[in-house]
């Protein structure tokens, strides 16, 4: 899609506003296809155990998991791609394909350990809170993850386990009178320097004496393969970079670096140097009493290795040009939805807050997920969202009881499917809401995160509001959605959420983490 191409250029725009026909046929029918680590009924989940972060890699055969105990799981695809024979032969028969992606464990290992900052007296925790695929190479697979202080570059890759077999020698045989012959150590010469000898016939200064014809029992060792065996390689530690907590990181399209961002600061890495970088956005003021934001999110984009987008806990999006210059305080574009007169609470900051942001696979659009709501916004367009899904409008009578046990501050990511048609993100219960962002969609499923997604679904989910409706008209768009409770959401049970998921970069197929369980789905 070319970023400047009119609004009505979006993917599936003309479907949208050909027929319903059409619609209804880009509709999906969400099906459960397999889960780990599933736990029985009534099992306690331990607190290490619990993921905190899902990637896919870019071409979809890889997908890696990371939990709060500083582990890192991958995954990789187990269905044949080509399957021409096998599909001619059920054409003859008549009989529907359905395939979707299979995975299967991979390897996993020890990415963080838990640790002390003893120049500030606090504890650092192993817990994975992101995790990035890089560039493949020599077979070898590459990845970035990150606890709140430190960045690591691992290289998993295969390696043979090779044995080497002993040089054997019969001993048993004899030479000359039967027994066996030994040449003499020693000698009335001197040595000569490095163990040498001035006759040829000492030069070997073994304990054995090699007959005229050769030892026919001597062999030369001979290496023999065994087992194969994933290893993961710790290349680069990027460490001492962030004061604060590290909530995102994000590779470069030039595959060369990398960003990392925290609460006050973003910071531009190479991959192959750990020993500096390059502060290129700071939001700290001069006196802390005067902060009013910080930073919650950072993404670069997908194909502009100059362009990245932040977002803030004031619910704004800043898209920014690296060739500005090295400091880039002024941004390109700001992405700000501005809240109707009258409207705003003692909540509104709060929920306003931005906790993840996705571009689009070809960098049209960005996709950002508040509290209350999913948001999808062209890049050509900043005076507002082209399309806002409510999410949560169902709570807003709970604010207070959300504040009281911080339900509020949790922090739900979303996705984009590969085609642009659909986005998804997470909620309470261990929901997730799949949406159709096609102009004129009306497309909205509710799915649980079990062996059966579709028990929860309601009859009649509320629509998602276009970008032509003002903010006023979304306020007041409350309490329809109740994900099979009342409006007050009182059945929903706040201790289990899905904050993590993940959407098969080219097939309609999405990874989810309820706990310690990865549930994964295809349509």
């Amino acid at each position: 899609m070319n970023p400047r191409d009119s609004d009505d250029d979006r993917p599936g725009a003309a479907a949208g506003s050909s027929s319903a026909a059409t619609e209804q046929q880009q509709s999906l029918e969400w099906r459960f296809a397999q889960v780990f680590g599933e736990r029985a009924a009534g099992e306690d989940v331990q607190e290490v155990d619990i993921i905190s972060a899902i990637e896919f890699d870019k071409s979809g055969d890889h997908l890696a998991t990371g939990d709060r105990g500083g582990r890192v799981v991958l995954f990789e695809r187990t269905d044949v791609r080509d399957e021409h024979a096998n599909r001619r032969e059920l054409e003859r028969q008549d009989v529907p394909i359905t395939r979707h992606p299979e995975f299967r464990y991979k390897t996993e290992f020890q990415s963080h350990e838990p640790e002390f900052d003893y120049l500030k007296s606090l504890e650092i925790e192993e817990k994975i809170n992101k995790i990035k695929w890089c560039q493949t190479a020599n077979n070898a697979l590459f990845l970035l993850s990150t606890n709140d202080k430190t960045i690591k570059y691992w290289k998993v890759q295969e390696k043979k386990v090779k044995q080497v077999s002993v040089m054997a020698l019969d001993t048993s045989r004899t030479v000359g009178d039967g027994t066996t012959s030994r040449a003499s150590t020693s000698t009335s010469e001197p040595p000569l320097p490095n163990g040498g000898c001035s006759k040829k016939s000492d030069s070997l200064n073994s304990d054995l004496l090699f007959p005229p014809g050769g030892y026919p029992s001597l062999r030369l060792p001979v290496v023999t393969s065994q087992d194969v065996n994933l290893v993961a390689r710790c290349r680069r530690v990027y460490a001492h970079a962030h004061d604060y907590h590290i909530n995102s990181i994000s590779n470069n399209s030039d595959g060369e670096t990398f960003i990392s961002a925290d609460d006050l600061r973003i910071n531009l890495w190479n991959l192959e140097i750990n020993s500096q970088s390059f502060n290129i956005v700071d939001v700290k003021p001069t006196n802390m009493e005067d902060l009013t934001e910080v930073i919650t999110c950072a993404e670069f984009h997908p194909t502009h290795c100059n362009t990245l987008a932040y977002s803030s806990s004031k619910g704004s999006i800043r898209l920014i040009d690296l060739r500005q210059s090295a400091l880039c305080d002024n941004h390109s574009k700001i992405f700000e939805e501005h809240e109707a007169p009258g409207a705003r609470s003692f909540f509104t900051e709060i929920i306003a807050s931005i906790s993840d942001v996705k571009f689009s696979r070809d960098g049209r659009y960005l996709l950002s997920r508040d509290y209350m709501t999913l948001k999808l916004w062209d890049l050509n367009m900043d005076s507002g969202p082209v399309s806002t899904f409510q999410v949560h409008e169902h709570l807003r009578p709970r604010l207070c009881d959300l504040y009281e046990n911080d339900s509020i501050f949790d922090k739900f990511e979303c996705c984009l499917s590969g085609d642009g048609l659909h986005v998804a993100t997470g909620s309470y219960g261990n929901l997730f809401r799949v949406f159709g962002s096609t102009p004129g969609s009306m497309e909205v499923t509710t799915l649980e995160a079990s062996r059966n997604p579709m028990r929860r679904q309601i009859a009649n989910p509320t629509r998602p509001t276009r970008g032509t409706l003002t903010s006023m008209t979304r306020g007041v768009r409350r309490g329809g959605e109740n994900l099979g409770v009342d409006a007050n959401g009182n059945s929903l049970d706040f201790s289990t959420k899905l904050l993590h998921l993940a959407w098969h970069p080219t097939e309609n197929s999405i990874a989810c983490a309820a706990a310690n369980s990865l549930y994964m789905y295809y349509a």
